[in-house]
């Protein structure tokens, strides 16, 4: 079975539970700090992907890095994942409960990306636009990139708008080679 597939179906199987026990909220915000530790302690991400260490050994400093500070629930996920021998697959659990979560909620992830951090004003106002495009409540993340040299990239969901200066540098060197134009671009 994919990786995917595997965790999508404990998150789903999570987010019906959150739901029923009426925690939810809870189990979004420790799903969310799970994910930030495993971005800041790329050692435990490895650990858990590790075939080496023993299943209990990996539960244990699951439980002493997270007990007291998670929902009991949470805890149980770390618990189950790890007596199947897939706790390998915490990180993409996390990361499809929070895909799942959003489509539960009618909430579009969108990215941003620009060569300079943009105000809070345009930042509202793609929010908005997104909204309007979407019908759905929107969470933006930022994200800042040099090389874009000026304009933004915006992604929502699947699609994305290239309004960059080197996406349109990539359209007219396209433009030429299709063309039959020999550029040393």
């Amino acid at each position: 079975m994919s990786e995917f597939r595997i965790a999508s179906r404990y998150a789903k199987a999570l987010l019906e539970l959150a739901e029923e026990k009426k925690c939810l909220d809870k189990v979004v915000a420790d799903m969310e700090q799970f994910t930030e530790v495993c971005k800041s302690n790329h050692d435990l991400v490895l650990m858990l992907k590790n075939p080496i260490i023993s299943h209990y050994k990996k539960l244990a400093i699951l439980k002493e890095i997270f007990k007291g500070k998670v929902n009991d629930l949470t805890m149980s996920i770390f618990e189950i994942l790890a007596k199947k021998n897939r706790e390998m697959y915490l990180p993409e659990v996390a990361a499809a409960f929070k895909s799942q979560f959003y489509t539960f909620k009618g909430i579009v992830e969108s990215t941003i990306t620009t060569v300079h951090p943009i105000s809070d004003a345009i930042r509202k106002d793609i929010s908005a636009i997104v909204k309007k495009i979407t019908n759905s409540d929107v969470v933006l993340t930022e994200k800042t990139n040099p090389e874009l040299i000026g304009g933004f990239v915006l992604k929502i969901g699947d699609k994305q708008i290239d309004d960059s200066v080197s996406g349109k540098l990539k359209e007219l060197r396209l433009q030429f080679v299709d063309k039959g134009y020999q550029s040393k671009m």
